[in-house]
């Protein structure tokens, strides 16, 4: 018996789309693309490297879920990213719409940044 990982093509409870994978793969990566054009314009970083996005979920009919926070409940623009991230997604090519619900559970911590965030703040 050896000790090298195992590489497993699907968990047996992960659910499958309807649509295909190369085509879901697509969708996330343009997804994450557009994403990454929204800043918080108090910090010179995305949202998505920032970790303000908790959930991106690509229903079967095309619908895009994202399940996002902000920096600080009292953020100034707390009433305009979710239009902001909505626009931006909204533009990728084969998304049927986009819902953008807010949580502050967990409450988003500066360990949830990117690298690539950290070095944008000063922070690395």
């Amino acid at each position: 018996m050896s000790d090298a990982p195992t590489t497993e093509t699907a968990p047996a409870e992960e659910q499958v789309s309807a649509i295909p994978r190369e085509e879901l793969a697509r969708l996330s990566d343009d997804i994450i693309s557009a994403l990454k054009t929204v800043y918080d314009p108090e910090i010179p970083a995305d949202i998505y490297e920032l970790g303000l996005i908790y959930k991106i979920d690509i229903e079967d009919d095309r619908m895009v879920k994202i399940q996002m926070t902000l920096t600080a409940p009292g953020c100034p623009v707390a009433g305009e990213m979710p239009g902001w991230v909505e626009n931006a997604v909204n533009t990728v090519e084969g998304i049927s719409g986009v819902d953008v619900s807010m949580t502050f559970d967990p409450p988003w911590t500066p360990d949830r940044m990117s690298e690539e965030a950290q070095v944008a703040v000063g922070w690395y």
